[in-house]
């Protein structure tokens, strides 16, 4: 409970966490936040970490007359993070295969695999690029399309573009917007906003898979 509290509180007042640690280590600042992205991307077992508030928040300080962070040196290292992350996520899930779905490997949640293979049946290949819009199955998805073996090269193509646009969305959205003086002042509600946002998906999902097996049940 103590962990999911300070989780909370990281996601809610991530800009005072993320101005403490420019102030602290600078040009490390960089470093954290490739390490950060490439985490949520690139491992199932962190699907936790902040992904498109983070992006949000950092690119607040890029704006101004002298900002801390360069928009355009944090896009390009977040952009190879966002990639390199489901890329290797993916190999992951190849190697692992379909031992995934049985419950012997102890790191992968089968919920999360399950809401995630459900979400491919409906949007094929192109959920890779979905996914990158909706935490959770945003971890899960590359390493579900290398368990079921997906084609590496149709793979990348989802993964580039799906990576471009959502590190570019987010972090440009929070280098424009991020130093009006509504955000500044209401920064936990625009969090709020876009974790809710992010995770309207899930939610219609998980009710039509609802009314489906009720459906069913009923017949």
């Amino acid at each position: 409970m103590e962990f999911l509290l300070k989780l909370i509180d990281i996601f809610l007042h991530i800009d005072v966490y993320l101005s403490d640690i420019i102030a602290q280590y600078g040009g490390w600042t960089y470093g954290l936040l490739f390490f950060v992205i490439f985490m949520e991307t690139g491992f199932v077992v962190t699907p936790f970490l902040p992904g498109d508030s983070l992006l949000f928040a950092a690119g607040t300080f890029t704006a101004g007359d002298a900002p801390p962070l360069n928009i355009f040196l944090l896009w390009g290292l977040v952009l190879v993070a966002a990639i390199a992350g489901d890329t290797v996520n993916y190999w992951i899930g190849h190697a692992v295969g379909a031992r995934a779905y049985t419950g012997e490997v102890k790191w992968v949640k089968k919920e999360y695999m399950d809401r995630t293979h459900a979400f491919f049946e409906k949007h094929g290949g192109k959920t890779i690029f979905l996914a990158r819009f909706v935490p959770i199955i945003r971890t899960f998805a590359p390493f579900v399309a290398g368990v079921g073996k997906m084609s590496y090269g149709y793979f990348l193509s989802w993964n580039v573009i799906g990576g471009f646009t959502w590190v570019t969305i987010f972090l440009f959205l929070g280098h424009f917007f991020g130093n009006l003086e509504f955000v500044q002042k209401h920064f936990e509600l625009v969090i709020v906003a876009i974790i809710l946002i992010s995770v309207v998906p899930i939610g219609i999902e998980w009710l039509k898979a609802r009314r489906e097996k009720q459906a069913g049940k009923d017949s």
